[in-house]
């Protein structure tokens, strides 16, 4: 699959609320497949639609656990507790990172590429990954949520 080009802030659309998708089609699913392809080129654990430009409610996230591969298209957070604070970084502020705080446990609703309404359950670095990516359906960006940034090497070792 052709790599897609991931859009760089301070680009305006990093900051649009996304629309819903009401169209589960072959062009979806071409879609999730291209964006995993470039999440996985850049090296990234998640990747949302406005990051290649296109304003819908789509997003995945892959941390290279059991869970694999999740789409999630239509997401919202059903309900959240405890707190964590970790490193955070972003495809669209390369080379910037930071320490930002999130849920410890989300359950989320979302659709699959087929339509299929769904939830999970996820804790610890997943949820952080998910939340992180619901926000950029939302035009929110991991740089409101930094507590501080770190210094380049800091999070190498």
């Amino acid at each position: 699959m052709p790599l897609l080009k991931i859009v760089e802030h301070p680009s305006e659309i990093l900051e649009k609320k996304c629309e819903r998708v009401t169209s589960f089609d072959q062009a979806l699913t071409k879609l999730l497949n291209n964006m995993y392809d470039t999440m996985l080129e850049a090296d990234g654990v998640g990747l949302a639609a406005p990051q290649i430009g296109v304003t819908k409610q789509i997003a995945i996230v892959d941390i290279g656990d059991k869970h694999g591969r999740i789409d999630l298209i239509n997401p919202s957070i059903i309900s959240f507790s405890g707190e964590q604070t970790g490193p955070e970084g972003c495809l669209s502020f390369p080379g910037l990172f930071g320490e930002v705080s999130r849920s410890q446990t989300i359950h989320v609703r979302a659709q699959n590429r087929r339509g299929k309404t769904y939830t999970l359950e996820a804790s610890g670095f997943l949820a952080r990954a998910i939340q992180h990516e619901i926000d950029h359906l939302n035009g929110i960006l991991f740089t409101s949520k930094v507590l501080r940034y770190y210094e380049e090497g800091e999070l190498e070792g």
